[in-house]
């Protein structure tokens, strides 16, 4: 008996509301129900976090770093011991970004040329070059299912003329990722969509990309400083250019009101870092908006902290406790707490989508945000 061939890559579109979408975005292991939220691996683990536990919150797909991976273990290592999924443990879909990001943030010495960049490791000063093409090698050698383009992250705020000359070289760049992408069935190759806040460069951009013909698109250079409101009419500039039968991902966003508000525009795929950074930092997300719990007014609070809530670890452990293991700097706070936090981002998402199949996105929405207003429980 043979096993089935993985399904192909694919985007399908259940139901609308407005420009908000609801689909499945298929890939070889496994389908993606967005809108959807990915927890961040960035180092081939969701930070305090089982595999297992992670999927329990609800989620479909993670996100893996090129960059960190590249550095330690290694691209040819991780795929000697059967790739990403079979080295982490989770055997469902995995997005990797291209590490352009992470070489402009984190690396030392860096040197940008049109081959790609040069740059020293963070980790150790070793020397490394990374191009288009060997970003597209390292992806293939993960294994991940959505692979993205190396990009030049441009800075926030420059001039029209750097970002104009940023995005450009993307191009190129994305023009050379798409080539060297040698992706299996049910794998896809995304391109990212720069340009800063300039409404003229992202068409550009977009149109350009369009042209080279992706399977999915990402909006990417947000959430870098600019503040919600530009980055807001940045989407609604943007994403009514893009394709409307691929999926569309803004990049490292956002908050719990970014997924809400960018759903709205059409948006499909997200991650961010908040909800597992703040989670180890004693910061919760709820209904009622965040809740840190490193304050002394939750050291004599026997409460849970949402008796609502569907996260059982959020109805089960009193507010004394967490603030205690927050402020001992406990481990199992950090754990739970992030748990709090992932559970809450993706009821969230499940709430979007069932709202869009219901056509009452603007009553969920509405209903989210009062919630998000009223403000802590413990000051009711």
């Amino acid at each position: 008996m043979t096993n089935a061939p993985p399904p192909s890559f694919g985007f399908t579109v259940h139901a609308s509301d407005g420009a908000a979408r609801c689909g499945t975005v298929a890939t070889a292991h496994g389908e993606i129900r967005t809108p959807a939220f990915m927890p961040v691996g960035t180092a081939a683990t969701v930070k305090a976090m089982f595999p297992e536990h992670v999927r329990d919150t609800g989620a479909d797909v993670l996100l893996g770093n090129t960059y960190h991976l590249m550095l330690r273990p290694g691209a040819e290592r991780i795929a000697a011991l059967g790739g990403l999924h079979h080295f982490m443990g989770w055997p469902h879909a995995i997005l990797t970004d291209s590490g352009g990001f992470q070489v402009m943030s984190l690396a030392k010495l860096r040197k940008l040329t049109e081959d790609g960049v040069t740059f020293q490791s963070h980790i150790d000063g070793s020397k490394h070059h990374l191009t288009p093409e060997r970003s597209m090698e390292i992806q293939g050698l993960l294994g991940s299912d959505i692979q993205m383009v190396l990009d030049e992250c441009t800075p926030f705020p420059c001039s029209r003329d750097e970002a104009a000359d940023s995005m450009r070289l993307s191009l190129r760049w994305a023009e050379r990722s798409r080539k060297a992408f040698a992706g299996k069935p049910g794998q896809a190759v995304f391109g990212i969509v720069q340009g800063s806040v300039f409404a003229d460069l992202r068409y550009e951009s977009a149109k350009a990309l369009i042209d080279i013909d992706f399977p999915g698109y990402s909006v990417g250079g947000l959430a870098v400083g600019e503040g919600q409101e530009a980055m807001l009419r940045v989407l609604d500039e943007t994403v009514p250019v893009l394709p409307d039968d691929k999926p569309r991902y803004l990049m490292g966003v956002g908050t719990p009101s970014d997924l809400l508000e960018s759903v709205q525009r059409g948006i499909d795929m997200f991650d961010c870092v908040m909800p597992t950074r703040s989670g180890r930092h004693g910061q919760a997300f709820t209904r009622f908006g965040k809740v840190n719990l490193s304050n002394a007014r939750h050291a004599d609070d026997p409460r849970p902290l949402d008796e609502e809530s569907p996260s059982a670890t959020a109805g089960t452990y009193s507010r004394a406790y967490l603030h205690h293991l927050v402020k001992s700097n406990e481990i199992l706070g950090m754990m739970l707490i992030t748990r709090i936090n992932l559970d809450y981002y993706q009821h969230l998402m499940q709430g979007m989508r069932d709202a869009i199949s219901d056509q009452s996105l603007s009553d969920f929405a509405a209903r989210t945000i009062a919630g998000w207003r009223a403000g802590d429980i413990a000051e009711r």
